[in-house]
C-alpha cells in the first residue's frame, strides 16, 4: 500500500511583493498525480494554483508528500527532507498559502503491477451499494438536447467570428460608403483640386502639386477605368458632363474608405482587445460620418487614411511576430510595413508622421535588444540591418518608383513645367524651352533666368516695392511664366553701351561683368548695404534706376561654375551653362533663397545676396531657360537629358517650398479654415459645397460620441498609466508582464500616434481644416477601444454587456441620426436644424 498524504492550508493573499525570481523555487500548475510524480524532488516545489505554495519531499521509495509552506510550518521551524533553509526562509516569510490538493504515490510502482498511465492503483473497498437501475427518461432531456444544440451553434458562429464579423462589417461599409453616391452631379469642394490632377495623367501634361503623385496617380487610374478621355476642367461647382461618368470614379476612390473598416477590425484584434471591443473599434470608424462623407468623393483623404490603417495593421502584425524573429512571417510583415510606408507617403507627406511612429517602435525595440547581452552581435546586426532595409530603404525606393512613374507618364509640355529644372522642361514634348533660341548669350539678348536650386524658380521682378528697407522694386523668384522673368544683357556702365543697330556682337563670358536690365519696367537688378527682409545676414536685392540712371552696384560679374555641353568656359549657352553671378562692389553673390514672402511680396520666393562664398551652393547657380536675340541664329542646345534624381530631389523641395507658403492671409476671411484647437472637440464643421437650396448639401462633421469619447479616453490612459506608475514605485506589482505589454502597444503606442499626427499642425504655420485631424483621429479611435477594454475586462458579465451594448447603441444612433449630411442633403436648408446643436456646426442657416 502506497501513502498518499493530502493537505489543504487557506490564507490570504496579498499582493505587493513576490519572491524574487532568483529564490523562487519550480512551479507546479495543478497536476495530475502521475505528472507531480515526475517533478517531486527533495528540493522544495513551488505551485501555482490560484496562488498555493507547496513544500514537497519524497519519502524513501515509496511516497511523495506535499505540504503548503504557511505560518504554521514557518512557526515550527521544522524542515522537510532535502529542504534549503534560505529559500524555506524567505518562502516561509514572505508567502501566504492558499486552498491546494496534491497527490502523489510511489515512483516505483510499475514494479508492483500500478498502472500509472491510466491513474493511481486503488485500495479493494467493499461496496454494499446495490447496483443503480437505467435511468428512465425525463422529458427535460429534450430540452437539455435542444439547449446544447443551441450551443453549438453559438459555439460554431463564435469559432469562426474572425471571418463573419469582418464579412458583415464591410458589407456595411459598402453600403454606408456607396449608397446614392452620385446623387449630386456637381463638382464638391476638392474635387475641383484632385479630378483636375487626374486628368493631366490622362493627358500626359505635366502639373505641379503640393503633394506626391500616387493618390492622384489611382483619380487618373479611376478617370481611365471610367472612360473619361480628361477634357473635363473640373471647375468648382460646375456640373459634370453627362458623358463623364464620375460616380465610378467616386466609388474607386470610396473603396480605399471601406476597407479601412475590416483593417480596423485586424488591428484590434491584433492589439489583443477582447472581442467585443474590437467589435467597438470597428463600429467606431464604420460609423464615424465624416469617415463616411470624405470618402464618397474624388479627395486624397480616403487614400491617406487606407495607407495610414494599413501601415498600423502591419505594425501590429510585425510586433506579435517579435518571438520569431527572420521566420518567413516576420520577414513579411517587415516587409508589408515598409511597403505600407512607402504608399502612405506617396500619396500624402503627412504620412510621414506614421513613419514617425514605426520608427519610434523599432528604436525602442533595437535599443531593447542591444541591451540584452545574450544577444549575440551578429543576431542583432542582423536585426539592425534588417529593419533598415525592411523600414527605410524599400519605403524610399518605392516613393522615388512613384516618382519616375510620374515623370514618365507626365511626358507632355503642361500648366506645371516652370516649376521643373529648365533641361527637364528642354525634354518634355510640345516645349518651347530651348526650342529656336540661339545658343550663345551676347549684349542685347533678351532671357529669363533660372535659379538652379531645388525648388528654384525664374528670376522676376515686378512694380510692386519693399515695404520696408530701401522702398525699392521687389526682386523675388516666381514659378510661372511671366513677362516681368524677362530681362536684358547690357554691358557695364564703363563700357560703351550697347547699340542695337550695331551689327556687331560681344558674347558674354566668364569673368564679364555686366548689367541686367528688367524687360517690363526698365530698372536694372541692384543692390546695396541693406539687410534682405527675410535672410538678415544678407544683403537686399532690387531694381533700381535705369538705363542712363544708375551706379556701380548695378554691376555683376559672371562665374561659370560648370557646362554640360562643352569645356569651353569663352561663352555663356543657353540651358547648359551654369554660373554664379556676383556683385562687383558688396562682393556677395545672388542667390534664391527657397523662403517665401509675406503676403506683400505674393508668397514668392526671397532673393538676397549674400556674402557667403560657396561654388556648390546650388542656390547661386543659375543658367538661361529662355533665349531671343535676333542678331544670333536659332540653334540647337542638343538633347541633354535631366538626371532623374536631380529632377526627384528639386520636386520635392518645391513641393515642401509651396505647402509652407500655405498660410493665412490676414487680409481675407477663409469661412472653411478651423484652427487645431477645434478638431478633438468637434467644435466646427465644413460646408463642402454651396448651400443653395436647390443643390445637394454635404456637412463635414464627425460622430459627437467618436469624437468625444476619444478624445476623454486619451486623458484617461495618461491618468491609468500614472496611477500604474505610482503603485509600482510603492512597491506593488499589480500587473503581470503580459498586461505591461497590453498597455505599452496597445494603450500607450495608439495615444503616441495621436500625438504623433496632432502636435505638427499645432505647431505649422500653413492654413488648417477639419480633414487634418482624421489620421490622428483614428489612433484616438484605438485607444478609446484599449481604454474601454481594459476598464471592463474584468468585471463581470452583466456591466460589460450593459457598457459595450450602450455604446454600440449610442454610437450607431447618432450615425443614423447624422447620415443626412453625408448622403446628401435636398432641399430648404432649415429642415435639418435639427441637427445644429452648436453655433459652428452650421448645416442650416436657422
Amino acid at each position: 500500500m502506497h501513502a498518499i498524504q493530502v493537505l489543504t492550508v487557506s490564507g490570504p493573499r496579498e499582493r505587493c511583493w513576490e519572491p524574487p525570481e532568483t529564490v523562487r523555487p519550480p512551479l507546479i500548475s495543478h497536476q495530475s498525480p502521475r505528472e507531480i510524480l515526475k517533478l517531486a524532488t527533495y528540493a522544495p516545489v513551488y505551485t501555482e494554483d490560484i496562488g498555493a505554495h507547496t513544500f514537497c519531499s519524497r519519502h524513501g521509495v515509496h511516497a511523495v508528500q506535499c505540504s503548503p509552506i504557511g505560518k504554521s510550518q514557518s512557526a515550527s521551524g521544522k524542515l522537510r527532507a532535502g529542504a534549503t533553509p534560505g529559500i524555506l526562509g524567505i518562502i516561509r516569510a514572505a508567502l501566504p498559502s492558499f486552498r491546494f490538493t496534491i497527490m502523489a504515490a510511489n515512483k516505483a510502482t510499475n514494479a508492483s503491477g500500478a498502472d500509472l498511465s491510466n491513474g493511481l492503483r486503488q485500495r479493494p473497498v467493499v461496496n454494499n451499494t446495490k447496483p443503480a437501475s437505467p435511468a428512465t427518461p425525463q422529458p427535460e432531456d429534450n430540452k437539455k438536447g435542444l439547449k446544447k444544440a443551441e450551443k453549438n451553434v453559438i459555439e460554431t458562429l463564435s469559432e469562426w467570428e474572425f471571418i463573419i464579423a469582418p464579412v458583415i462589417f464591410t458589407a456595411l461599409a459598402l453600403f454606408t460608403r456607396l449608397w446614392k453616391i452620385g446623387l449630386s452631379n456637381i463638382v464638391t469642394w476638392d474635387e475641383a483640386h484632385f479630378g483636375k490632377f487626374g486628368s493631366y495623367y490622362i493627358k500626359h501634361e505635366y502639373y505641379f502639386d503640393v503633394h506626391p503623385p500616387l493618390g492622384k496617380m489611382l483619380v487618373g487610374l479611376s478617370g481611365v477605368l471610367a472612360g473619361y478621355n480628361g477634357s473635363f476642367e473640373f471647375k468648382s461647382g460646375e456640373k459634370y458632363p453627362e458623358e463623364i461618368n464620375f460616380t465610378f470614379m467616386r466609388a474607386f476612390n470610396a473603396l480605399f474608405g471601406i476597407l479601412c473598416v475590416p483593417m480596423a477590425y485586424w488591428t484590434a484584434r491584433e492589439l489583443h482587445f477582447r472581442r467585443p471591443a474590437v467589435w467597438l473599434v470597428t463600429l467606431m470608424v464604420l460609423c464615424e460620418n465624416s469617415y463616411t462623407t470624405i470618402s464618397r468623393f474624388i479627395l486624397l483623404d480616403s487614400m491617406l487614411l487606407c495607407g495610414t490603417v494599413a501601415t498600423t495593421l502591419c505594425w501590429a502584425k510585425f510586433h506579435n511576430q517579435r518571438r520569431n524573429s527572420f521566420e518567413p512571417e516576420w520577414f513579411f510583415w517587415l516587409f508589408m510595413t515598409g511597403i505600407s510606408i512607402g504608399c502612405v507617403c506617396s500619396v500624402k507627406l503627412v504620412g510621414l508622421f506614421v513613419t514617425a511612429l514605426v520608427g519610434l517602435y523599432t528604436a525602442e525595440d533595437l535599443w531593447n535588444k542591444f541591451g540584452n547581452t545574450k544577444m549575440p552581435l551578429t543576431t542583432l546586426g542582423a536585426h539592425v540591418v534588417t529593419r533598415v532595409v525592411g523600414l527605410i530603404v524599400i519605403p524610399f525606393l518605392m516613393y522615388m518608383l512613384f516618382f519616375a512613374m510620374h515623370f514618365a507618364i507626365l511626358n507632355k509640355t503642361g500648366p506645371g513645367d516652370a516649376q521643373m529644372s529648365s533641361l527637364f522642361q528642354a525634354n518634355l514634348k510640345g516645349t518651347e524651352v530651348g526650342k529656336n533660341s540661339p545658343l550663345e548669350i551676347a549684349y542685347g539678348s533678351r532671357a529669363t533666368i533660372k535659379n538652379m536650386g531645388y525648388g528654384g524658380g525664374l528670376l522676376h521682378s515686378h512694380v510692386q516695392t519693399y515695404p520696408e528697407g530701401s522702398g525699392q522694386q521687389q526682386v523675388t523668384c516666381y514659378h510661372h511664366k511671366d513677362a516681368n522673368n524677362d530681362w536684358f544683357f547690357y554691358p557695364n556702365r564703363r563700357e560703351p553701351d550697347y547699340d542695337p543697330e550695331s551689327p556687331d556682337l560681344r558674347f558674354i563670358a566668364d569673368g564679364t561683368t555686366l548689367r541686367l536690365i528688367h524687360a517690363q519696367t526698365g530698372r536694372n537688378l541692384h543692390s546695396h548695404d541693406i539687410a534682405a527682409p527675410l535672410s538678415k545676414a544678407d544683403k537686399e536685392v532690387s531694381s533700381y534706376g535705369n538705363l542712363t540712371v544708375g551706379d556701380d552696384k548695378d554691376h555683376w560679374k559672371v562665374e561659370v561654375v560648370r557646362d554640360v555641353a562643352s569645356r569651353d568656359r569663352s561663352r555663356i549657352r543657353t540651358l547648359t551653362t551654369a554660373f554664379r553671378l556676383k556683385h562687383e562692389v558688396l562682393g556677395c553673390y545672388l542667390r534664391g533663397t527657397n523662403k517665401n514672402l509675406p503676403q506683400w511680396g505674393f508668397k514668392q520666393i526671397e532673393v538676397s545676396c549674400t556674402k557667403e562664398n560657396n561654388p556648390r551652393d546650388a542656390y547661386t547657380h543659375w543658367n538661361v531657360e529662355a533665349h531671343w536675340n535676333d542678331k544670333l541664329p536659332a540653334g540647337d542646345p542638343g538633347v541633354y537629358k535631366s538626371p532623374f534624381f536631380h529632377d526627384f530631389l528639386h520636386l520635392n523641395v518645391a513641393m515642401m517650398t509651396s505647402n509652407n507658403a500655405l498660410v493665412p492671409d490676414p487680409d481675407k476671411q477663409d469661412d472653411l479654415a478651423s484652427q487645431w484647437w477645434q478638431w478633438p472637440f468637434l467644435h466646427v464643421g465644413l460646408r463642402m459645397c454651396g448651400w443653395d437650396d436647390t443643390i445637394v448639401k454635404y456637412f463635414l462633421l464627425g460622430n459627437p460620441l467618436v469624437y468625444w469619447g476619444s478624445t476623454v479616453g486619451l486623458g484617461l490612459i495618461g491618468l491609468i498609466v500614472v496611477w500604474y506608475l505610482l503603485r509600482w514605485q510603492r512597491g506593488c506589482k499589480d500587473l503581470s508582464e503580459e498586461e505591461i505589454d497590453q498597455i505599452h502597444y496597445s494603450g500607450i503606442y495608439p495615444v503616441a500616434g495621436w500625438f504623433l499626427h496632432y502636435l505638427p499642425f499645432v505647431v505649422m504655420a500653413r492654413v488648417t481644416y477639419v480633414h487634418h485631424y482624421y489620421p490622428a483621429l483614428y489612433f484616438a479611435i484605438l485607444a478609446f477601444g484599449f481604454l474601454v477594454d481594459w476598464t471592463v475586462r474584468n468585471r463581470n458579465t452583466t456591466v460589460q454587456g450593459i457598457t459595450y451594448g450602450t455604446l454600440y447603441t449610442v454610437i450607431i444612433g447618432l450615425y443614423i441620426l447624422f447620415i443626412p449630411i453625408c448622403w446628401g442633403m435636398t432641399g430648404p436648408n432649415k429642415q435639418y436644424s435639427y441637427l445644429r446643436w452648436f453655433d459652428n456646426w452650421k448645416m442650416s442657416d436657422f
